[in-house]
C-alpha cells in the first residue's frame, strides 16, 4: 500500500491525528517474510489503536477524579536530560511516573499513561517529533497542564523542510494551551522568543533575561557543573552530574515546572543534583591507556556538535583533542550545508584529530583539513574503521570526544572502549 494514500476509515481507526508513517510499514523498515508483514501490521492495526484509546481515556479520568498533573516536553536537544532531572525533582513531592528511554514516542506516550495508578500525582511525557503531524497526535492522547519547549535547531529538517518548520511543528504543543496551564520557554532561544505575548496560556521564561537563570557556572575537578540557580529573589548553589554548561538550561526547565507547582527550593536542588544522567549523554570514561572519553554518542545535531566540542575544549585545555563524529541524520536538503559548517568548524577549533564516520560526514572531513592537515584527519564509513584508525592514538595525553548517533553506531564503539 502507497505511502501517501491513508484510506479514512484506517486513518479513522489508528487515530485520526497519527502520521501516515506510523501507519504503514516503509520499504527500508519492511520484514522478511509474510507472516512477519503480518504481525506488524497486527500491531500497527489492532493492538496499538487499542491502547490508544484506552490510555487517552484513562488520562482523562486520571485527571479529571484524581487530579494528575501532565507536563509535556518537546525540543530539539535536551528532551530527555530535562524530563530525567524534573522526574528526579517531582518523586520527592510525590508519586511520579515517566517516559521511558530510547522508544519513539509514538507507542512509548500510551504505554507510559497506563503505567500510571489512581495516586500518581505527576506524568512526565518526553514528546519528541520527527514527522509533520505528530504533535497533533500526542495532544489528541491528552492535553498537558504545562508544555515545556527546551530550544529550536536544526534537527529532522529532511521531513519538516527547515528550521522554521521544526518551530511550527513543535510549537504546537504551547500553543494548544489555555489561560490555566503554562508554557516553559527558553527566553535564550532565537525561535522561541518570538513565541512572547502570542500565547494563550501562562508563561514561564528561563534564561539570561527570564524569571529563573543561572549564573556563575563551573566545571569542578569531577567533571560536574556547579552554578547558582537564581529564581525570583531567591538563589541556591547546585552541582549536577554531567559535564556540560549545555546541561544547565536543562535543569533550568526541570526547575521551572518544579516551582511553579510550588515544589520547594530543596527538593528541586536535590533532585538536580541526584538524577540520572541518561546513556550516552556526556558521560565520562578513564580508559587503561590513560585517555578520557567524553561519550556524547546518543544523538548528533549541528548546534549540540558545536556546544560539546566548544566544552570539551575548554573543560581539557592541553590534552591532545580528538573528535569521533558521526553522520548528522535527517537534515534534508540541509545535509550539505551543517556537514561543511561543522568542518569548518571544527578546523578553526583546532583539534588535534578528526575521526569522520559514516556518508555526509565525507564533506566535514574535507573541510575541516584545509585547516587541520590531510594527516590529522580520518574519514571511515563503519565505527569498527573508527575504532582501528583511533586506539593507536590513545593514551594519558588524549581526551576523546565522540560525537554521533546510535543508528551510526558509535555507541558500540564506546563499549569497545569501556
Amino acid at each position: 500500500m502507497h505511502l501517501s494514500k491513508v484510506p479514512r476509515l484506517v486513518q479513522w481507526w489508528v487515530t485520526p491525528k497519527l502520521p501516515k508513517e506510523h501507519i504503514f510499514i516503509s520499504d527500508v523498515l519492511k520484514p522478511n517474510g509474510f507472516f512477519e508483514v503480518l504481525r506488524v501490521y497486527f500491531r500497527k492495526w489492532v493492538i496499538h489503536p487499542i491502547k490508544r484509546r484506552v490510555a487517552r481515556y484513562y488520562l482523562w479520568f486520571l485527571k479529571s477524579i484524581f487530579g494528575l498533573k501532565v507536563v509535556g516536553i518537546t525540543g530539539s536537544a535536551g528532551k530527555t536530560t530535562t524530563k530525567e532531572m524534573l522526574t528526579s525533582i517531582l518523586k520527592r513531592a510525590g508519586p511520579t511516573v515517566n517516559s521511558y528511554a530510547n522508544i519513539d514516542p509514538v507507542y512509548n506516550i500510551p504505554s507510559t499513561i497506563l503505567r500510571c495508578l489512581p495516586g500518581t500525582k505527576y506524568l512526565v511525557l518526553e514528546m519528541g517529533v520527527e514527522y509533520p503531524g505528530e504533535m497533533d497526535f500526542y495532544l489528541w492522547l491528552g492535553r498537558p497542564d504545562i508544555g515545556v519547549i527546551t530550544n529550536i535547531y536544526p534537527t529532522h529538517t529532511k521531513f519538516f523542510g527547515s528550521v522554521e518548520g521544526v518551530f511550527a511543528e513543535k510549537t504546537k504543543l504551547v500553543k494548544s494551551l489555555g489561560p490555566n496551564q503554562a508554557a516553559v520557554l527558553n527566553c535564550e532561544n532565537e525561535y522561541i522568543a518570538k513565541l512572547n505575548k502570542k500565547l494563550k496560556c501562562k508563561i514561564v521564561w528561563f534564561g539570561k533575561g527570564g524569571g529563573l537563570y543561572s549564573s556563575s557556572e563551573k566545571t569542578k575537578k569531577n567533571f560536574n557543573t556547579e552554578f547558582k540557580l537564581n529564581i525570583l529573589n531567591e538563589t541556591v548553589n547546585i552541582q549536577i552530574p554531567t559535564l556540560g554548561k549545555q546541561f544547565v538550561n536543562n535543569a533550568l526547565a526541570a526547575a521551572s515546572v518544579a516551582y511553579y507547582w510550588d515544589v520547594s527550593l530543596d527538593k528541586i536542588k536535590k533532585g538536580l543534583e541526584d538524577f540520572q544522567v541518561p546513556e550516552h549523554r556526556m558521560r565520562i570514561i578513564r580508559h587503561k591507556s590513560g585517555a578520557l572519553i567524553v561519550d556524547d554518542s546518543y544523538n548528533n545535531n549541528p548546534m549540540a556538535a558545536k556546544e560539546t566540542t566548544k566544552t570539551v575544549k575548554e573543560t581539557f585545555k592541553g590534552k591532545d583533542l580528538c573528535v569521533v563524529f558521526g553522520d548528522m541524520l535527517e537534515l534534508g536538503n540541509l545535509e550539505e550545508k551543517y556537514h561543511k559548517e561543522l568542518g569548518e568548524y571544527f578546523g578553526g577549533m583546532g583539534v588535534d584529530k578528526l575521526i569522520c564516520v559514516g556518508e555526509a560526514v565525507g564533506i566535514t572531513a574535507d573541510y575541516a583539513a584545509k585547516k587541520l592537515g590531510r594527516n590529522n584527519v580520518y574519514f571511515v564509513s563503519h565505527w569498527k574503521e573508527a575504532l582501528t584508525v583511533l586506539r593507536p592514538l590513545l593514551n594519558r595525553r588524549s581526551v576523546v570526544l565522540v560525537k554521533g548517533s546510535r543508528r551510526i553506531g558509535l555507541d558500540n564503539l564506546i563499549s569497545q572502549l569501556s
